[in-house]
């Protein structure tokens, strides 16, 4: 009887298994990066120029055309010049931008820095009610960059981080829109 009982043990918990993952397949759960929580109909946007209210030169320039890039690359939307074409329009500011030191060398010389930028970020129907589709009031996006600190291959990174920087920004940001978070 043993033996049997032993046979019956894993039989039964391979069916309870089998019968648990079926009924999960109804669950709701997607991939991410396929669901959109923005209406259909919205497919042409302007993309306003973000405004710069920070102390680091065209930073706001950057965004906004790793923004643009980022939009045209999903194929969802077509980029237009103005927001009279438009269905919607995306506009915002860079509210913060910061680099800071993090990681050091033993002779106190920084070998890594964090970017940090915050943005007010908004997406609103160019129609009368202009309805705000997503908005995010203080973004926050950090990224760290390394820097050689050898007498003979030092060179300031900042300018380059700042534009792989603005990339990533923008493919989360547009993640976000389109998936509503």
């Amino acid at each position: 009887m043993t033996k049997l009982r032993m046979r019956i043990l894993p039989s039964a918990a391979l069916a309870a298994l089998l019968l648990l993952s079926l009924g999960s397949v109804g669950c709701g759960y997607a991939l991410v990066g396929r669901a959109s929580n923005l209406p259909e109909e919205v497919r042409k946007v302007h993309v306003e120029p973000l405004e710069n209210r920070t102390t680091q030169a065209q930073v706001d320039q950057l965004l906004t055309r790793a923004i643009t890039d980022e939009l045209v690359t999903r194929r969802r939307f077509t980029v237009v010049r103005t927001s009279a074409e438009a269905d919607a329009q995306l506009s915002g500011s860079v509210i913060s931008f910061q680099t800071i030191p993090v990681t050091f060398d033993d002779r106190g010389r920084a070998t890594e820095y964090e970017i940090s930028i915050i943005a007010a970020i908004r997406f609103a129907r160019t129609d009368e009610e202009a309805t705000v589709l997503w908005s995010n009031d203080r973004y926050l996006f950090k990224e760290s960059y390394a820097v050689e600190v050898s007498e003979a291959a030092f060179f300031d990174r900042q300018n380059q981080a700042i534009e792989e920087v603005a990339e990533r920004f923008a493919e989360t940001m547009v993640i976000d829109l389109l998936e509503g978070f």
